[in-house]
């Protein structure tokens, strides 16, 4: 009898502790954090080389701080970026504005989609041999980016400036057949995006993207003309592959890069040539 009593009790203790355990693992599970879905989670961001470099350091130390680890894939030609996205390379991507992306998806059949805006480079019109547009002689020869969107862009501006006159109804894809009146017969040189600018001195002024302007050497003190901010159709944007942009770790690159932070580091970074624009 004192046997059986005793292993009942034995029984009832143990019982009794297991459901103790239990009732705290229990506990335990309800009350505690719930993992961050980015709790290790890693992607890798397609950026241009240069000052982009100093930036997107501190974007990443702000995912950091979410549970998103970015390691940045740096590239030095524009067209490499959003290939890389396509083949899945990448997860994202941040160099581009609407017009560059909707001519390479039209091109190239890339199934790429903007996610989040980052910043605005107003083109602009560099001269080393001119102070102002009004010194630009008959004849002159002037440099623009050859590839569809920036050299649309660039006559734009040029257009803008009196310089040349576009056909009525012309696109934002506009290129030199598209020039109406050309009454000053300036030379319009075609040429790529990231050597215009490094040809300012052969040619009387050429119209430069602004991250290649300061790559080339150029400043404000250079530049004689320049295209709106206001309602700029032109504002970058961080991209993905169609299909992700509503992933959660998307959320998180984007704000990870929208914030005071990243703005400071920006502002820094290209003195007043390129503005935050989200």
């Amino acid at each position: 009898m004192n046997k059986k009593t005793s292993a009942t009790s034995s029984l009832t203790r143990r019982a009794s502790l297991a459901a103790i355990v239990a009732s705290a693992v229990a506990l335990v599970a309800f009350t505690a954090p719930v993992a961050s879905f980015a709790d290790d989670k890693s992607i890798k961001v397609g950026i241009m080389s240069g000052e982009d470099e100093d930036v997107w350091r501190v974007v990443t130390a702000q995912a950091a701080k979410e549970g998103l680890t970015i390691e940045t894939v740096v590239f030095n030609d524009y067209t490499q970026p959003n290939e890389a996205l396509e083949r899945g390379e990448i997860d994202a991507n941040a160099f581009q504005h609407k017009p560059y992306l909707d001519n390479q998806v039209e091109q190239h059949g890339y199934h790429i989609v903007p996610v989040g805006y980052t910043a605005v480079w107003p083109i602009g019109l560099y001269s080393k041999k001119h102070k102002a547009v009004s010194e630009i002689a008959e004849g002159a020869t002037i440099g623009v980016p050859n590839d569809p969107s920036n050299e649309g862009r660039a006559l734009r501006v040029l257009q803008n400036e009196g310089i040349i006159k576009l056909k009525d109804g012309t696109g934002i894809l506009a290129t030199v057949t598209d020039i109406s009146d050309n009454s000053k017969n300036v030379e319009i040189k075609e040429l790529d995006a990231g050597v215009v600018g490094r040809a300012i001195e052969d040619l009387d002024a050429a119209v430069v993207n602004t991250d290649w302007a300061l790559k080339s050497g150029l400043s404000a003190a250079d530049r004689i003309a320049q295209e709106p901010i206001a309602d700029n159709p032109y504002r970058n944007f961080i991209a993905v592959k169609q299909g992700s942009e509503n992933e959660a770790w998307v959320k998180t690159l984007v704000s990870s890069y929208q914030n005071d932070a990243v703005k400071a580091e920006f502002d820094k970074v290209y003195k007043g040539t390129g503005v935050s624009a989200y």
